[in-house]
């Protein structure tokens, strides 16, 4: 008899925020090749099309959704229906220094990185929409704890809340054996960091060479986040898992 593949998601449904682009795209296509069902959300519908066009077998399914909207977010957790794990990739970067940082900057990375997964991850808790055993991963950033870059103090402090949330909600959904952790990557090739190379190239590119295994790929956190789903990380929650070529080890 074949040993059981714990690293499959053969059979689970999973649902992924931010998966018109970015990590999240990756991610959604990562979790098809690995067997899952994904249900792909994001804000702009023509880019969830062409990403599920793109995944492999299974029923999967996408739902356009603006998670800065309670009666979006309600509606989604509804017609998700029961899912076996959760990735939070949505989230948003900007560069402005504090001394220069409206209030509207300021809320608004909180408002879209920690309070938006927080609410769906609720509405999803509510429904019971999380089957027993299952996995809630958030996609946070080297930032929040790990080091001290200018410019972003409003980005890192909306990650580290992130992060903060996950420890207390790991306790919390710990009885019925749902695991909640999170993935802190450094620069990864998306098009959050090209823009960034657009407005701040050679700040980018020094940083880049401070990277001993060089700059992610999307598939690097992909992977990880498949190891957070499945059957493999069972002992694992509460954790952050840094992904950064060794970048912070420096």
């Amino acid at each position: 008899m074949t040993a059981p593949n714990q690293f499959s998601l053969s059979g689970k449904r999973v649902l992924v925020t931010g998966a018109s682009s970015g990590i999240g795209r990756q991610v959604a296509l990562s979790c098809a090749q690995a067997g899952a069902t994904v249900i792909l959300t994001g804000r702009d519908e023509t880019r969830l099309r062409e990403a599920l066009a793109e995944l492999s077998g299974g029923a999967h399914a996408q739902f356009a959704c603006d998670l800065n909207d309670d009666a979006g977010v309600k509606a989604l957790a509804q017609q998700a229906g029961t899912i076996d794990g959760v990735v939070h990739c949505a989230g948003v970067a900007m560069s402005v220094p504090l001394r220069m940082a409206s209030r509207e900057h300021i809320e608004n990375m909180f408002r879209i990185n920690t309070v938006a997964p927080m609410l769906l991850t609720q509405q999803l808790l509510l429904r019971n929409a999380i089957n027993t055993g299952g996995s809630i991963v958030f996609i946070s950033s080297i930032s929040a704890t790990a080091i001290g870059v200018p410019g972003i103090s409003a980005y890192s402090g909306s990650k580290a809340g992130l992060e903060s949330m996950a420890r207390c909600l790991s306790m919390e959904v710990a009885k019925r054996k749902i695991r909640v952790n999170c993935l802190a990557p450094g620069f990864v090739e998306t098009p959050m960091l090209q823009r960034g190379r657009e407005h701040m190239l050679d700040a980018v590119e020094d940083t880049a060479l401070r990277y001993p295994l060089g700059i992610g790929q999307p598939e690097d956190v992909a992977n990880a986040a498949i190891f957070f789903l499945s059957q493999a990380s069972r002992w694992i929650t509460g954790t952050s898992l840094v992904l950064d070529g060794g970048h912070t080890v420096r």
